[in-house]
């Protein structure tokens, strides 16, 4: 319930600051005194957009606070505790700040917030109806909002809602596999040939390395085995002088002179070291005379395998020796696109399975579709027979259409039909409801379904025009006993229903040459006998149509 409203430097008004209760609480005034000025600060408050032109002239910034009470708001209460936003008071602050440059600023409970957050808590605490809402009761959509929340359909709306979206995302992704499928048919095709080729290379990863170097040893074998056999004589094994016997003819000498000085010792070390180096190079070296051979036949086999893999690395555009590393890259690739194409008929499945969950879920918010439409039908062909429609039947169509495009809010075609005269058909509201009509329709509507909404706090913004006479009467008492449920702000220009507020606001323009000012003034009993006066007789208040407004108050209070 909304309890406080303070609005400073906004649009004509200078500083206003408000206690509101349950109830009924009606706004008069005359025209162009800025009645509705207060309804579009609270909509500022509730997350509507603004700029600089809704800021006081000669001010900096405007500024837009609230407080409701949550008793009656489970759902108000559940956001703000989600998005860590509450406190222990059961209250809830919303707060705006419009600034000369542009720039908004909203704050929840002291916290700085965006202006989705405040619309979405707003749409929970407060519903407004603007004087021209009843032009949007001829779009389907509407219609079909206005059902849905006299039934309290949310929970089968979200089901069907994650069911379309579920449905979607599957969707989509099926269609973007299917317009890649004619190119992954193409490439699959070139994949299978490339590696089919490059498996029948029998790659090796460290292959190329090690072929070059056989290859060479293979072609210089001849020189190869003789210059090892060469190395050999001059080191070890020749018959003359070799470098074996002339180190260890040195090794002898100098150990004879160690004897005699210690200080050859180390000299003695390293040659001795050298001996045998020497030994372990000879041994390495006959073990590789070992392994040379003169074989024609592997030299043509390697040059065969070089040739081959030359051709190929020339052929994919890699070095040689990369032809291993391409191998296994486009053996992924392949291995990709063929799990693909399992999961292109893998997804077809899960799309009709999922199909067939949204198409369940429709159907069980369709049937309570026309369950509800069957009581607000009903209850609003009540309310506008005693709104001056005597005659008049209202009915809601709801046709379930299975061979329709999936929605996020079903598979239904939802229309308002209206016979206003006796013997007339049923027909679209648009096609025989005058402005008149369509406004009363529009406001049994609204009550029918705020009855049964959780929303606490219902304004009206002068949603009566084009009513009068006993009408008015009817309309006044309708919002009162709306009010009895809800808390309820109504700006009106109708005696009639003003007379039906628990409590009554004037608005009230005052203009000097500097400036222009709007206040709001609560009205005592007097003073509600005076304004209703006023609103039925005009600039001049006789004494008669002070009587006929006191008669008229004490017969809405009484």
């Amino acid at each position: 319930m909304l309890r406080h409203i303070h609005v400073r430097n906004f649009a004509i008004i200078d500083a206003v600051r408000l206690e509101l209760d349950g109830g009924l609480t009606v706004m008069t005034g005359e025209t162009g005194a800025g009645k509705s000025i207060l309804v579009d600060a609270l909509g500022l408050l509730l997350g509507d957009r603004a700029g600089a032109e809704a800021i006081r002239p000669g001010a900096d910034r405007a500024e837009l606070e609230a407080l409701f009470t949550l008793e009656a708001s489970p759902e108000a209460r559940r956001l703000l505790a989600d998005q860590a936003l509450d406190d222990e008071s059961c209250e809830c602050v919303l707060r705006r700040v419009i600034s000369r440059e542009g720039g908004s600023r909203a704050f929840i409970n002291g916290r700085s917030v965006n202006l989705a957050t405040l619309r979405e808590l707003g749409g929970l605490l407060v519903d407004i109806h603007g004087q021209h809402e009843h032009q949007n009761l001829l779009k389907p959509g509407a219609q079909r909002e206005l059902l849905d929340a006299f039934g309290g359909h949310d929970s089968l709306l979200a089901r069907v809602a994650r069911a379309y979206r579920d449905w979607k995302a599957i969707a989509e992704k099926l269609a973007s596999l299917r317009e890649a499928d004619e190119t992954r048919s193409q490439r699959l095709e070139l994949l299978r040939f490339q590696v089919s080729e490059l498996e029948a290379l029998r790659l090796e990863p460290d292959e190329w390395p090690a072929l070059e170097a056989e290859h060479r040893r293979l072609t210089h074998a001849g020189r190869l085995i003789e210059l090892t056999q060469q190395s050999l004589q001059a080191l070890y094994e020749g018959d003359g002088d070799t470098l074996h016997g002339g180190l260890t003819q040195v090794l002898t000498q100098i150990e004879q002179g160690q004897r005699t000085d210690e200080a050859l010792k180390p000299a003695l070390e390293l040659l001795q070291q050298a001996e045998i180096l020497l030994r372990e190079g000879v041994d390495q070296l006959r073990d590789y005379s070992r392994g040379l051979d003169l074989d024609p036949e592997r030299l043509a086999e390697a040059d065969a395998r070089i040739t081959a893999l030359h051709d190929a690395a020339r052929k994919h555009r890699v070095r040689p020796e990369g032809l291993p590393t391409l191998y296994r890259q486009l053996s992924d690739e392949l291995a990709t696109l063929q799990g693909e194409g399992e999961s292109l008929e893998a997804l077809e499945a899960r799309l009709a399975e999922q199909a067939g969950d949204y198409r369940a879920a429709a159907d069980t918010l369709s049937k309570a579709r026309v369950q509800s439409a069957q009581g607000l039908s009903s209850t609003v062909t009540e309310s506008i027979r005693g709104l001056g429609m005597p005659h008049a039947k209202f009915v809601i169509a709801v046709q379930l259409e299975p061979d329709a495009g999936f929605t996020p809010h079903g598979l239904d075609s939802i229309e308002m039909r209206v016979t206003t005269n006796p013997g007339q058909p049923l027909q679209p509201l648009g096609k025989v409801a005058s402005g008149g009509e369509l406004s009363r329709i529009s406001l049994a509507l609204r009550v029918a379904t705020a009855v049964h909404g959780q929303v606490a706090t219902l304004v009206f913004d002068e949603v009566d025009t084009g009513i009068g006479g006993s009408v008015a009467e009817v309309v006044g008492r309708l919002l009162a006993r709306l009010a009895s449920q809800r808390q309820v702000l109504c700006v009106t220009h109708l005696p009639q229903v003003a007379a039906q507020g628990t409590h009554h606001l004037h608005v009230r323009k005052e203009q000097s040459t500097e400036s222009t000012r709007t206040e709001l003034i609560p009205l005592d009993q007097g003073a509600r006998i005076e304004e209703l006066a006023r609103m039925m007789g005009g600039v001049e208040i006789t004494a008669q149509t002070r009587g006929l407004a006191k008669e008229m108050l004490e017969r809405a209070t009484g």
